[in-house]
């Protein structure tokens, strides 16, 4: 006979730690496959862009891979402009926020 979904539970706890990290890394992964879809919709390819925003290729590359952290913000928002759009930053503490830029 099959367990019951509480049964396999416990005995089977959830990680939520790596649940969170693994949905963040999901997450990185859609903003990354969007960044790529808004370049390639601007009929752009790494290379223009880089040359556009004054970057090397490579750091387009790294920013349509995910890796925003080490980014500058203002090469994420030269970014979003060649694209068409724009960059809005926002300070959220709890359930307060301030568009900063």
């Amino acid at each position: 006979m099959g367990k019951s979904l509480k049964e396999f539970t416990a005995e089977n706890p959830v990680d939520r730690g790596r649940v969170e990290g693994h949905k963040a890394k999901m997450l990185s992964a859609v903003r990354a496959y969007r960044l790529r879809e808004l370049r390639e919709q601007a009929g752009l390819t790494q290379s223009e862009l880089a040359e556009r925003i004054g970057v090397g290729q490579r750091q387009v590359s790294k920013i349509e891979n995910g890796d925003l952290d080490n980014a500058k913000i203002g090469t994420i928002r030269n970014y979003l402009e060649a694209v068409g759009g724009e960059l809005s930053l926002e300070y959220v503490m709890g359930d307060q926020r301030m568009q900063v830029a």
